[in-house]
């Protein structure tokens, strides 16, 4: 299982959730704690929103851990909005176009989790692309995908939220109709550059780990708590629904027969 980091709120700079932290995210990709796969080192990623509408991306394929750039990045850049992620493969090799956070337009993603029996339902799922989407698909991760198919919703009218829940369900329905047994599991962060959505939700009602925690200065979704002594960090419930916007977090539950939040 992959970790990773997220964080909206005053002007940061990234080494204070990557680097400072005693259980920060380059210390979990050589050690986490509360996963089945304790060594995160099938490459990193980060992304940030800066001045422009798009935000920047830096990915890579080695392990975070022995990156001096990412070190050095980090160090260097402010943001009030950005994401961070290491990487345990699952679907997809091990290559730069399958690192997460994802990006296309203004809209970046991260996902830890996977899409049980993947291989029996990709060609179906990427039909489902419009065509100006499937030529966006770069790699060959499920999370990709579930990126695109997400995008396609949101671009024809449907709110984010809504649209991400629309895809896990359809995409479980396929899963039952295929007679696929494994699980999908799915904590997942996105965003457009103004807000932030968190889910974490499965099949098989066992969510990886997701934290959120409101500081002074803003909210920080993660895998794990990145210190262990800081107070404020709460474990999001199976279903859990979380929106960051302006300063302020909402935490709603999705009820799993319908698909809905409430």
């Amino acid at each position: 299982m992959c970790r990773l980091a997220a964080y909206l709120g005053e002007p940061l700079f990234l080494e204070e959730l990557i680097a400072k932290p005693r259980h920060s995210l380059m210390r979990q990709s050589l050690r986490a704690e509360e996963a089945k796969i304790v060594t995160n080192g099938d490459g990193f990623g980060i992304g940030w929103y800066g001045e422009r509408e798009q935000p920047g991306v830096y990915r890579e394929v080695m392990p975070a851990w022995s990156d001096d750039n990412l070190l050095a990045l980090s160090q260097t850049l402010t943001s009030r909005l950005f994401f961070a992620h290491v990487r345990a493969a699952t679907a997809g090799g091990i290559a730069r176009q399958n690192c997460h956070p994802f990006r296309l337009g203004r809209y970046l993603f991260m996902h830890n989790g996977q899409i049980g029996g993947y291989p029996l339902l990709r060609r179906s799922l990427e039909a489902q692309l419009p065509d100006e989407l499937y030529a966006e698909r770069r790699g060959g991760t499920d999370s990709e995908l579930l990126f695109l198919l997400m995008l396609a919703r949101i671009h024809s009218g449907t709110p984010a939220e809504d649209a991400v829940l629309q895809v896990l369900d359809d995409t479980m329905a396929l899963m039952r109709e295929r007679g696929v047994e494994a699980p999908l599991r799915f904590a997942a962060v996105l965003a457009d550059g103004e807000r932030l959505h968190a889910f974490r939700i499965a099949s098989d009602a066992q969510p990886p780990t997701l934290y959120l925690r409101r500081c002074a200065s803003g909210t920080i979704i993660a895998s794990e708590p990145l210190c262990e002594d800081e107070p404020g960090w709460q474990m999001l419930p199976d279903g859990a629904v979380v929106t960051v916007e302006a300063g302020e977090a909402g935490v709603r539950m999705r009820r799993h027969e319908v698909g809905v939040v409430v």
